[in-house]
């Protein structure tokens, strides 16, 4: 008996790791929110579904801001690391846990330690779906809107390591007086846990800028890369949404912008054109035209930013008639291409006699290998 009341009491002083992840910073809202702040668990590990704007919306921590003068730094055109874990206790911040320091000293970046991965939603290094930074161009977080974030760097194996890279356009420009307001957003794979959002808001600021074009207004990403378990075994680049993207809001009672079903949901990967790293494309002088998607649409236009070229100053969603006109100039070819100074040259060539693409998309790909070229038909 004595050894059971001794158990129970060794139980109850853990700290309550009970899986999930977080971003952790004490730049972020709620920073110093525990299990008891709120009447339910509103911890920032715990996950946000099923609850309205006000509840979901930052997580519902806006009146837990950072302190002044915490800021999570963003450079321009290096990585930012980020710490990702289960509990504040596996994290630098240990000391303001109440549960102390539980990291693990044989793996640093262990996520939850003592927990296997399935506690942070994955099933191993092929069962992850990816994370997003999102930035907005406000230093005030009440004037915040869904719609004024900006996905800006991805990285499709997290949430995998404690210390996460997210690699910072080279081109940010610089945010207002007082900082942007940037987030952390993740949707886990459906192999490991049930439909769940996690958000958690912060103070951050573009360090080291040496641009001004500004970021583009956001779109909805669109879902475009090969689904084989949803029964889309080919790629349609052409119905991606290109440039300035914004995050996934799903499966809450207000404000969505998604609505997939519960076991295919959202992800920051390929599937939705969020590759791998920095999103170099989200500036609104990044593409000279912007089609309107669908399956069977022109590819976009980069422009080539690196020349200064003159550029348009609001996008031309129209299908320009050069990208659907059939041509037998053998110059063309390598014309067009010319216009491919950036990512998309490795996304995507003209060939033959249209303007489409029929391409595979690996799902943690930087690039999109062409395979053939032929006009795709109904496969969205």
């Amino acid at each position: 008996m004595s050894a059971i009341i001794l158990s129970l009491a060794l139980f109850s002083v853990l700290p309550r790791v009970s899986g999930h992840s977080a971003f952790w910073h004490p730049s972020m809202f709620g920073f110093n929110v525990t299990d008891k702040t709120f009447p339910y668990d509103n911890r920032p590990v715990a996950p946000i579904k099923n609850m309205p704007f006000s509840q979901w919306w930052f997580h519902n921590h806006l009146d837990f801001p950072p302190n002044a003068g915490d800021i999570f730094e963003l450079p321009a055109g290096k990585p930012a690391t980020a710490e990702i874990a289960c509990n504040k206790g596996a994290t630098s911040y240990f000391a303001s846990s109440e549960g102390g320091d539980i990291r693990d000293k044989n793996n640093p970046n262990n996520v939850c330690p003592n927990s296997s991965s399935e506690a942070y939603h994955t099933k191993g290094l092929d069962d992850l779906e990816g994370c997003a930074l999102a930035i907005a161009y406000k230093n005030d977080v009440r004037a915040v809107q869904p719609e004024d974030f900006t996905v800006f760097s991805v990285n499709q194996t997290c949430v995998w390591t404690r210390f996460t890279d997210f690699q910072v356009p080279a081109r940010m420009p610089p945010c207002p007086e007082g900082g942007c307001i940037c987030s952390f957003f993740w949707i886990h794979s459906p192999k490991s846990g049930g439909e769940e959002n996690y958000m958690n808001g912060f103070k951050c600021n573009v360090t080291g800028s040496t641009s001004n074009f500004a970021v583009a207004k956001s779109k909805v990403a669109r879902r475009c890369g090969s689904d084989p378990e949803n029964g889309k075994t080919q790629t349609a680049p052409a119905n991606c949404t290109y440039g300035a993207k914004t995050p996934f809001y799903w499966f809450n009672n207000e404000r969505n912008n998604m609505f997939e079903g519960t076991f295919s949901p959202p992800v920051y990967n390929d599937r939705y054109n969020f590759l791998d790293g920095a999103q170099d494309d989200i500036f609104i002088d990044s593409y000279l035209s912007i089609p309107n998607p669908a399956p069977n649409a022109a590819m976009p236009i980069l422009a080539d930013v690196s020349a200064k070229n003159p550029i348009p100053t609001t996008f031309n969603t129209s299908t320009p008639d050069h990208a659907c006109t059939s041509t037998s100039n053998a110059n063309t070819d390598s014309d067009y291409s010319n216009s491919y100074k950036r990512d998309m040259s490795d996304v995507y060539k003209r060939g033959g006699t249209r303007s489409f693409a029929f391409m595979e998309m690996s799902k943690r790909s930087r690039r999109l290998n062409i395979h053939r070229r032929e006009r795709l038909w109904n496969i969205w």
